[in-house]
């Protein structure tokens, strides 16, 4: 059909009955998906006001998917759905990336735009596959088969993860079964206090968020920490089911009594209650212990929430306000699987309630923005960005372009190159997978994001950037997608040349004549080096020092939070990246 409307779609069944829908456009529609950065409002970023106020735009309109998370896939949405007409009393609680993309689009291509915005904050990019693609993959066949019994008995599923997180902590630790912390019975002091950890310390009346203990490893801590507290029930009280209530916990908790699962649930700042069995209590001493994990901001047993109290049947509460202890776990442990049916970060959960019941709606294209809750597992993210690129195509077409924004600089600026750095290795899982893609695109955010921000409020240029790219990568414009790009590192004399393409005028260096961020890297750890660099054109002469360690990688921007100066004369910047030298020997 033409572009254009509105228009009236009317549908007559051959008894004569009719129905219709008015103001219906026929345009380009944008699928916006991934975590916070994509999630974040209008109304959050800079100049709002008169971004919103100036926001009126009947050819622009978005449909946003509420969150919600299914084991098995969905056929329709769990609340209704509906397009708004972009205006200041709707743009205000949009996707602010999504909007801005639209509206910049709309300058060069002249067609009514559709956007259907489905992100959930703080989600991995796990949660948004869809079964089929992991079968493909391989490898997670024990948390699909445990996701699947999760949809027809909940307990039954959660007894069978216990199993699997055990093992987890068994395999990373070292602990022989019957030393862990959840098997002290009934003893005060831990039958085998690991070498993973401290043994027992008493934490502080209250709990609350561990970072205001008082303790100087908790004080910025984001990892796990176990807690343990002993109560003490008569025989007629241990016959009795019961309710165990837990009160507020951030972010993750594996819970036991007595040496048993009893759940894992994952909630921010949300209140535990688990049903106890009969059985499951003894006369005597009883011990709950818990594993908490924080990934982000404030941890542990909160304070504000329900009273913690083992409620029974007939009644009796027994508060749990005694002496509880504590143990940090080193952060060499790492963090746990991640339970399948969790919503941000389990397996399939969001793809099934917010994606899956799109069915084979007509996309112009998908704009991904996530990556910030995979940093530390970036190893893994390349491989499945590619996977989640096939299998969206799968659902919405084979040719179906993404447009994926790189994650921007966040965090302390570097004064040394860093042996590691998670945030530039994911940036560079995202750059080689669109490389690798005839259709993805890349908008590089290295230089507008805030290092003390993960929320950067600049989704203004991000959106032109996206643009920029739809124009080439969907369009078939002929612009640079997204600013320089290296492509290759070659020995040229004594010197290192690294070559770019789509440098539209020329190479530039801003705030000094020659560009800064360069690093030579040789062979083995902790050799890398900030690197002197002059533009010559398209390319980047790199002179390589004479203290005999040759360079076999050239990195740039190789940080968390790098200050990135080179640019092209449309002012865009040239993307982290970590490329190999040609071989070849210096003269």
């Amino acid at each position: 059909m033409s572009l254009g409307g509105p228009l009236v779609l009317e549908a007559k069944s051959s008894s004569g009955a009719t129905q219709s829908a008015a103001d219906i456009l026929v345009g380009d529609v944008f699928l916006c998906s991934g975590q916070s950065n994509m999630e974040m409002s209008v109304d959050s970023t800079g100049n709002a006001h008169n971004e919103i106020v100036s926001s009126t735009n009947s050819s622009l309109r978005m449909l946003t998917v509420q969150h919600a998370s299914s084991p098995l896939p969905r056929s329709d949405f769990g609340a209704p759905v509906s397009w708004q007409l972009a205006t200041p009393a709707t743009v205000p609680k949009w996707s602010a990336t999504c909007f801005y993309f639209a509206r910049e689009l709309q300058k060069t291509q002249h067609v009514p735009i559709g956007l259907v915005h489905s992100s959930w904050g703080g989600s991995n990019i796990r949660p948004w596959l869809s079964s089929t693609a992991y079968r493909t993959l391989g490898g997670y066949d024990t948390a699909l088969n445990t996701l699947r019994l999760y949809a027809k008995d909940e307990s039954a599923a959660q007894r069978a993860f216990a199993g699997q997180w055990e093992a987890w902590w068994r395999n990373e630790t070292g602990a022989r079964s019957g030393t862990e912390p959840w098997t002290v019975g009934s003893a005060a002091k831990p039958a085998h206090a690991s070498a993973t950890g401290n043994d027992w310390q008493p934490a502080p009346a209250g709990l609350g968020d561990w970072r205001d203990w008082g303790v100087s490893e908790l004080r910025a801590f984001t990892g796990l920490v176990w807690f343990r507290t002993h109560f003490t029930l008569t025989a007629g009280q241990a016959k009795s089911a019961a309710r165990l209530d837990l009160g507020k916990v951030n972010q993750v908790d594996q819970t036991w009594l007595n040496g048993h699962p009893v759940g894992n649930t994952f909630g921010y700042d949300a209140e535990r209650a688990y049903q106890i069995p009969a059985g499951s209590l003894r006369a005597g001493d009883n011990v709950l212990v818990m594993n908490v994990l924080s990934t982000y901001a404030e941890g542990g047993l909160l304070a504000g929430g329900s009273p913690r109290a083992l409620h029974l049947t007939s009644g009796e509460a027994i508060a749990l306000q005694g002496r509880w202890e504590y143990r940090v776990v080193p952060t060499k442990v790492g963090w746990p699987p991640r339970a399948p049916w969790e919503p941000i970060a389990g397996l399939t959960t969001l793809y099934n309630a917010m994606i899956a019941p799109l069915g084979s709606y007509g996309l112009r294209g998908v704009l991904w923005y996530q990556g910030e809750s995979n940093t530390a597992e970036w190893q893994t993210y390349g491989k499945l960005l590619s996977a989640l690129m096939a299998d969206w195509r799968r659902q919405f077409g084979p040719d179906l372009p993404f447009l994926v924004v790189q994650l921007p600089n966040y965090g302390v600026p570097a004064i040394a190159p860093a042996e590691s750095s998670d945030w530039a290795s994911l940036r560079e899982a995202q750059r080689a997978a669109v490389a690798a893609d005839s259709h993805a695109g890349l908008a590089v955010t290295i230089d507008i994001g805030e290092p003390g921000n993960l929320h950067p409020t600049n989704k203004q240029d991000v959106g032109r950037r996206l643009a920029r790219a739809a124009r080439q990568v969907i369009y078939g414009e002929a612009i640079s997608p997204s600013g320089p790009v290296a492509v290759s590192a070659e020995w040229v004399g004594n010197q290192i040349v690294v070559d770019f393409r789509d440098s539209e005028g020329g190479l530039v260096a801003r705030s000094h004549d020659r560009p800064i961020g360069f690093e030579l890297c040789a062979e083995g750890p902790n050799a890398c080096r900030f690197a002197q660099s002059s533009i010559e054109g398209t390319k980047i002469v790199l002179p390589v020092p004479q203290d005999g360690a040759q360079p076999v990688r050239v990195r740039y921007c190789w940080a968390d939070s790098p200050v990135c100066t080179l640019f092209d004369q449309s002012g865009l910047p040239a993307g982290p990246f970590d490329l190999p030298i040609r071989s070849g020997k210096p003269l």
